[in-house]
């Protein structure tokens, strides 16, 4: 009996996955454990291993999809047994649209132009993109069918470039654009990924198999699809800065205590820190002192935070993550300092959890050992504020005897939302801060809450 494999639930915070490789084809044989493809959530990427043995009947998305989480995936069964029940689509075709009382249809055809014309005078061709009369397709995929009836086209009589003739997102974009027509050469390319030029060295511009290129190639230079991590990355950007009102104040703090106090450290036999733990260590301390940096702006909601769970920016080989040290604020140094490597090793070895990667009340971010001097962060809304930390500075000081000499500075961004904050809490915020590193690294402050 055929068997439906699910997307997982990873993590109580995702609600839907990434799918960005198959592993396997419909036909294939796969036992139980076998990784069928490769899954992403927010910020993280899993195998997604099977749960029956048998052959792979169908694959019901295509890479890059976004699936929700419960979603059917796939079908795996004995050769030939029917899988219409467990298509996220239900395999039926779509509902009606309404007709008008004078019977006309309600789904518009699109209009025949001369290369039409022209083809439908030429011998008859294998086409991929075009739409054939009474056709019906070997299935449609869910985004090529929310595209097709956007702009009024019947994706069932479509003829699909996808796995067994499916119709996929592509074909529906080659109508669209008025993309030629395909030989049945041609076919066989775009069914592997390829695209046509906008004109082909055939018949009436039909392209040819050795005018297929790769997808959005650009003469002159690799082009790469967006997609998984990066994707998201750049998605969440623009709704940072299309969503609030992001301010930036910078400032400096002199680093000769922060230095002496690692050195006192290890001199008296306790752990090492780094610098981005006592900068860590000293905005978790501010921000109990300043609560209301730590905090939440939901539109008509302003979210303040009993504990500070501390957001780390980490430069990962699948792009940025943000993994959380939760309760931050009931850590001591050394065990903040070790909760950090411990996120940033699971986060470059991607077996960081979803769920750790979420939950954040504020961020920091060191790109300070890039030697990048000052920057701009931006902000991981809904929170309201966000920490930068950039490389060391010589900057010239006025010694208590009133000379001028030079010391080592590391600049500190803080970029907030002006929705919620205004610049002087924000302004007190890094006062404090710099204190703090200037006067007592490593140490708690009183908030003065009794």
């Amino acid at each position: 009996m055929a068997t439906p494999v699910i997307m997982p639930r990873q993590g109580q915070s995702v609600e839907s996955c990434i799918l960005t490789e198959w592993k396997v084809k419909p036909g294939d044989s796969v036992s139980e454990g076998d990784v069928l493809a490769v899954i992403e959530t927010d910020k993280a990427s899993f195998d997604l291993e099977s749960t029956a043995s048998g052959t792979v009947l169908e694959l019901f998305w295509e890479a890059d999809d976004d699936v929700p989480v419960l979603a059917n995936v796939l079908a795996i069964g004995e050769e030939g047994e029917n899988v219409d029940e467990f298509r996220p689509d239900n395999g039926g075709p779509p509902s009606p649209e309404p007709t008008s009382s004078s019977g006309d249809q309600a789904v518009s055809e699109p209009p025949v132009t001369e290369a039409q014309t022209a083809a439908d005078s030429s011998p008859p061709q294998v086409v991929a993109n075009e739409i054939t009369a009474g056709g019906v397709s070997a299935g449609v995929s869910p985004r090529a069918r929310k595209l097709a009836f956007r702009h009024g086209l019947d994706p069932e009589t479509l003829e699909g470039s996808g796995p067994n003739g499916r119709v996929i997102e592509r074909d529906i974009e080659a109508v669209i654009s008025g993309r030629p027509r395909l030989s049945a050469s041609a076919v066989n390319q775009a069914r592997k990924g390829m695209e046509p030029p906008v004109r082909g060295k055939g018949l009436a511009g039909m392209a040819l198999a050795s005018d297929m290129r790769e997808p959005g190639a650009i003469e002159g230079a690799k082009v790469e699809s967006v997609k998984g991590i990066r994707k998201l990355v750049a998605e969440r950007m623009i709704q940072s800065l299309q969503t609030s009102a992001q301010l930036t104040l910078n400032a400096h703090f002199e680093l000769s205590a922060a230095q002496a106090y690692r050195k006192e450290r290890v001199d008296g036999g306790k752990s090492k820190v780094s610098i981005n733990d006592l900068i860590a260590y000293a905005q978790i301390q501010a921000l109990s002192a300043h609560p209301e940096l730590n905090a939440h702006f939901l539109g008509d909601r302003f979210a303040v935070f009993e504990k500070v769970h501390l957001g780390i920016a980490v430069d990962s080989p699948r792009g940025l993550m943000v993994p959380v040290v939760k309760d931050a604020s009931d850590l001591s140094l050394e065990a903040l300092s070790a909760e950090i490597k411990k996120l940033a090793i699971a986060c470059r070895e991607g077996t960081i959890q979803p769920d750790d990667l979420s939950g954040g009340s504020c961020t920091l971010t060191n790109l300070g050992m890039l030697g990048v001097s000052t920057f701009t962060p931006v902000l991981n809304v809904p929170e309201v504020a966000i920490l930068g930390v950039g490389g060391i500075e010589l900057k010239p000081k006025r010694t208590e005897a009133g000379d001028i000499e030079y010391a080592e500075f590391l600049p500190l961004s803080l970029t907030i939302d002006h929705q919620a904050v205004d610049g002087a809490p924000a302004a007190r915020f890094l006062q404090t801060l710099v204190s703090l590193l200037e006067e007592n690294p490593g140490q708690t402050i009183s908030t003065n809450k009794e």
